[in-house]
């Protein structure tokens, strides 16, 4: 259906430049768009090259597996179902981690197992568990210290400061995970008692 929608957008855009006679002006917007999308995968590319890169120095060093167990009381806590020292904890402190440099792209992987091993401890594969519906608001509303995709397009786009985002941005997802946390409590608390009537 999407690309349906796509097809006739597309199609009813060229027809009234024809009629218009400003097709022109769609040529040129065409080849200046796809020239700008190249210049802003290549700088992504090379945002993302240098956080990765870094993740895969603190993997190694062993240090977000240090940060796992730094963090496993608080993980506890928000996954109060999840046993100790499962793998799940790891996928989600990992995904907690990427998610806090900005780097949605890599934190969806680890999201994908995480899932995948909070769906072995699921009782009701149907439904999406406590932990799994956290995990999402977690995921979702996740707090970002560095938001690296928004920089490198600031950066792209001439941005006088594309760092003065950090701090605003920073704050904004504090709340927004702080909201979706307490959302998430609220809506469990209300849902459990009308399971248990």
């Amino acid at each position: 259906m999407v690309n349906l929608i796509w097809i006739f957008m597309l199609v009813s855009g060229l027809l009234f430049s024809i009629f218009n006679g400003t097709i022109d002006e769609v040529n040129k917007g065409l080849f200046d768009s796809a020239g700008q999308a190249v210049e802003l995968v290549i700088g992504f590319a090379a945002i993302f090259t240098l956080w990765l890169g870094m993740m895969e120095i603190a993997r190694r060093a062993g240090l977000l597996n240090l940060i796992t167990k730094l963090c496993f009381p608080l993980i506890q806590r928000l996954f109060p179902d999840l046993p100790k020292n499962h793998p799940a904890a790891g996928y989600i402190m990992t995904n907690v981690s990427a998610n806090f440099f900005g780097l949605g792209n890599a934190a969806t992987p680890f999201g994908v197992k995480a899932m995948k091993e909070l769906q072995v401890l699921n009782h009701q594969p149907e439904k999406a568990s406590r932990s799994m519906v956290t995990f999402l608001c977690l995921n979702t509303a996740a707090v970002t210290f560095f938001p690296a995709t928004i920089v490198s397009m600031r950066l792209s786009e001439g941005a006088a400061d594309p760092l003065d985002i950090v701090i605003p941005a920073f704050a904004a997802t504090i709340c927004s995970c702080t909201a979706a946390i307490i959302y998430d409590r609220i809506s469990w608390r209300i849902t459990s008692g009308k399971n248990h009537d």
